[in-house]
């Protein structure tokens, strides 16, 4: 409320300067600027911004780190002397010429509910029903904001979610290019039926597991947002590091988000013209655009797959029209086709030779395939078009290229390369992408939160970086170094998933960006007190978000119980250590076994094994476990010199496990260079 009063006195105030200064302006507008409802609001908003305000996470039902120094901090009039009183503590604070105040609580063993008051010479706050306990930072994309009531047994988990020692922040979704110091809002909220649907799923399940152990009040401050990338969430500081990046963050600080998305929006407009807002290759459920007939000659090129955004249709959300003309031969005609389009990014229809084969309304990760008889093809060439309508961020085809295909008889044409597209119907969303530019969520959601005490923090997120998998091994261990400078607090540990398994599973081995990702996250557990949650065998083929984040919260807590409380467990996956050759055979070695390595299946024998030679070619091999090691072969390869193992987006099936039931991680021994090496995030 005092928030917003503020606001309108400042916009009243930008209005009346507009008023005094512009003669033009019409004079029945005067008793819109100084009615009484207007001085009464003026005189409310003075003396609000006198009273002592503390920051929007000292609330009611709030939980407090235990054993440490606390800050608490808020705003107040610099002249302004405030008192904070908390369990027997009084503690006196000076605001500065920014109007803001901090005081430091003293170490406070777990417990409560506490009250907390914080008092000025004009108004009083007291914060109630306070547990002090263990904080976790909760922090991603949206396999971390994905709220428990979309879960896997979601109704009869949140029936019996009666943990009022569990508590759960979430703060509001919002973009900066400066760091802000204050949230627009959000509220401590107490686990109960009524209140746990809307928690993020994965820090429910950890929380809950950690109340099993710890035996204390377990607060979850919740800042995701999903589909973003690792960079949106460094700061400024941090990421000037990356040369790439540094001119990209001097032009955003030096500016501001209004001025920098005109710009771009201007320039998208220039290039494309008017955007329309009504689709007219679409009247009356008829495909008019997808005719055989229609001049396409202002149609522009694209090259396909990906998603259109860097392919000059940057943040572009709406319908936009791809074609494409094949040659099919006597053979494939009389044979039909089967195209393969994989997964489109929202929804698509799709039309051979103006007959419309398909039809998807979503998910936007859900793989295409559609089937075109011979009564409507033709030998020579044939037009196929898609209608793709994005209804918000990515949009576009987007198959890895060796999955975009039209397929006759067991014959494959590859789709890849340049498609024609024009534009039915779109708008240009820029203002809330937290993509368009490095640091707008550190900016937003994080900087606003230092510097409240915490344990440690847990991160799920990875999805959005894939394509850059190599870049990620730099990018997302400055993130958490970042992260850690600019708290002050030490090495606080932090932990984080790995990505699941996800699309379709591969008939050969093969190059994989997600592979590659997962081999960057592991990459990062050389940086101090860190974990990783493996959940390679958890995943969903059509679906980005697995249902289960039980085992996913549960995984985390072994990390937490182990690098955070220091309990001796197994909690971690078994974890590739070394190769030896043996002949035509290799040996691996692996830390993190724990009681044994297994196979967990009917079948007995290992999957997802590839083994290579010289040249670089994997093959699937045979794998047995010996003692707490496997060794692995194939009569294809006579001289092996590299293994991978669950090197693929869904290397399905994967059963090697320690016998804590901990899913062996995903590795390769060869540092050959990957499909993402090269691949650098442009903004």
């Amino acid at each position: 409320m005092l928030c917003h009063l503020q606001i309108s006195l400042v916009v009243s105030f930008h209005t009346t300067q507009n008023f005094l200064f512009n003669p033009q302006m019409k004079m029945n507008n005067t008793k819109q600027f100084f009615s009484p409802s207007f001085f009464f609001l003026l005189l409310l908003a003075q003396l609000s911004f006198a009273e002592v305000q503390p920051a929007l996470l000292f609330s009611d039902n709030m939980v407090i780190q235990r054993n440490v120094e606390v800050p608490v901090w808020g705003w107040a009039d610099r002249k302004e002397r405030v008192t904070v009183r908390f369990n027997g503590q009084v503690l006196k604070a000076k605001p500065n010429k920014a109007g803001k105040w901090m005081v430091k609580l003293a170490p406070t063993p777990a417990g409560g509910p506490y009250e907390m008051v914080i008092s000025g010479k004009k108004g009083t706050t007291t914060v109630k029903n306070i547990m002090v306990g263990e904080v976790w930072v909760c922090s991603g994309q949206s396999n971390m904001e994905w709220v428990l009531e979309n879960t896997k047994n979601a109704e009869a988990e949140i029936a019996s979610a009666n943990h009022p020692m569990i508590r759960h922040f979430k703060v509001p979704k919002k973009v900066s290019h400066l760091p802000l110091d204050k949230l627009d809002g959000g509220e401590w909220e107490v686990c109960s039926p009524n209140t746990a649907a809307s928690f993020t799923a994965v820090g429910y399940y950890f929380a809950k597991e950690l109340l099993g152990t710890e035996n204390v009040a377990i607060g979850l401050l919740n800042t995701s947002w999903g589909g973003t990338i690792v960079e949106t969430w460094i700061s400024a500081e941090a990421i000037n590091t990356i040369p790439t990046y540094g001119e990209v963050v001097t032009e955003l600080q030096a500016s501001n988000l209004g001025e920098l998305f005109n710009k771009r929006k201007a320039a998208l407009v220039e290039k494309l013209g008017d955007l329309p807002t009504k689709d007219a290759g679409y009247v009356n459920g008829k495909g008019l655009w997808a005719s055989p007939e229609l001049d396409r000659s202002d149609w522009k090129p694209i090259e396909l797959p990906g998603l259109w955004e860097g392919k000059g249709l940057d943040d572009l959300d709406g319908v936009v029209w791809l074609s494409k003309e094949i040659e099919l031969t006597d053979e494939q005609v009389e044979n039909g086709i089967t195209i393969n389009l994989g997964p489109i990014d929202d929804q698509d229809i799709t039309w051979v030779n103006g007959v419309k084969v398909g039809e998807t309304p979503g998910p936007y990760n859900k793989v295409r395939t559609y089937y075109a008889a011979n009564s409507i093809l033709k030998t020579g060439k044939n037009l196929i078009v898609v209608r793709v309508n994005d209804t918000g961020g990515g949009g576009g085809i987007y198959p890895k290229p060796e999955d975009f295909y039209i397929e006759s008889n067991k014959e494959k044409l590859s789709l890849v390369g340049e498609w024609q597209y024009k534009v039915g119907a779109a708008e240009i969303n820029i203002s809330a992408n937290p993509n368009s530019k490095p640091t707008l969520l550190y900016n937003a959601m994080v900087n606003p939160l230092i510097p409240f005490a915490f344990k440690g923090a847990i991160w799920y997120q990875g999805e959005s970086n894939a394509g850059q998998a190599y870049q990620y091994r730099e990018n997302f261990p400055l993130m958490i170094k970042d992260w850690r400078q600019k708290w002050g607090i030490g090495d606080f540990p932090f932990l984080w998933v790995q990505l699941a398994n996800y699309m379709a599973p591969p008939t050969t081995p093969t190059d994989s960006e997600w592979a590659e990702l997962r081999e960057a996250q592991t990459k990062t557990l050389s940086l101090p007190n860190t974990g990783m949650a493996v959940i390679i065998d958890i995943g969903e083929e059509h679906d980005i978000h697995p249902r289960n984040k039980e085992d996913v919260g549960k995984r985390l807590s072994l990390a937490a119980r182990k690098v955070a409380y220091g309990e001796d467990l197994v909690y971690s996956s078994p974890m590739y250590k070394s190769m030896k050759v043996e002949g035509n055979k290799i040996r691996i070695s692996f830390d993190h076994v724990g009681s044994g390595l297994e196979i967990r299946d009917k079948y007995g024998y290992l999957n997802g094994f590839a083994i290579a030679g010289a040249d670089k070619k994997f093959y699937w091999a045979k794998a047995e476990i010996e003692g707490n090691e496997v060794i692995v072969y194939s009569d294809k390869v006579e001289a092996p010199v590299a293994v991978r193992y669950g090197w693929a987006d869904n290397p399905d099936d994967l059963n090697l496990y320690n016998k804590e039931g901990l899913p062996a991680n995903p590795f390769r021994t060869d540092a050959w260079d990957g499909i993402t090496k090269d691949v650098i995030r442009r903004f």
